[in-house]
């Protein structure tokens, strides 16, 4: 073949094209399994700094969430269970948090040192991309135990606090509602402005965005669960 002709430059990239197309595929294919355990590691690794368990191993992880977490229960909008999540992994924690509606919302429900905590999952936007977490609360449904955030880009030193232990621990002993109330009532309020301890917590100095997307987050998505959460709060 006459190497100086266009078609052997076009048929040698083609080549090549799909030989590297095929090493991708396969090696994309044989790792499929190992990110999966990864990206399942670390979600229960989420979780579990909900209810303040950090720190641990991957082996440790799995055995730890094994005991605390009894069921991953899905709900509706109405607080009517879907299913019931009693076969740990098979339902709520299947759920991506694209997968959320308001017709399928999963609740982790969880049993530390003898007492009961749910876990419900949060997804907003921050200033520059996603913001997540997991908030825990106590059997009475009202009483923040625990909670957990991160981002996917926000700023360092600024918006990117939000994953540190010391801004989520702002949320512990706060309430999601008043007694009696019909709305969320938990907020992230500008840093020094807390008038209500009850329900609000400072946000980040410099980073109004990204708390005013925490506080976002909180109300819309803990707002999906209000039938569920009025269930014992109106008690």
């Amino acid at each position: 073949m006459n190497t100086n002709k266009n078609s052997y430059t076009i048929i040698y990239a083609s080549v090549v094209v799909i030989i590297v197309a095929f090493l991708l595929a396969f090696v994309s294919k044989v790792l499929e399994p190992q990110s999966q355990a990864n990206e399942r590691i670390d979600k229960k690794k989420q979780i579990l700094a909900a209810l303040n368990v950090r720190n641990l191993s991957n082996d440790q992880v799995e055995q730890k969430y094994k005991e605390i977490i009894l069921q991953d229960e899905i709900v509706d909008a109405k607080g009517h269970i879907v299913k019931d999540g009693r076969k740990q992994d098979q339902d709520g924690f299947l759920l991506s948090f694209k997968e959320i509606t308001h017709d399928r919302l999963p609740i982790y429900i969880c049993k530390v040192d003898g007492q009961t905590k749910y876990i419900f999952p949060l997804i907003g936007k921050g200033l520059w991309g996603s913001i997540w977490g997991y908030i825990a609360l106590n059997d009475d449904l009202r009483t923040v135990y625990g909670t957990y955030f991160s981002h996917e880009s926000e700023t360092a030193g600024l918006g990117a606090r939000i994953n540190e232990v010391s801004f989520q621990q702002e949320f512990v002993g706060k309430h999601v509602m008043k007694k009696g109330s019909n709305k969320i009532d938990l907020s992230v309020v500008k840093s020094g402005k807390v008038q209500d301890p009850e329900v609000e917590c400072d946000g980040i100095t410099g980073a109004t965005l990204t708390s005013n997307g925490v506080n976002d987050m909180l109300k819309q998505c803990l707002g999906n669960y209000m039938s569920f959460l009025q269930t014992a709060n109106q008690k």
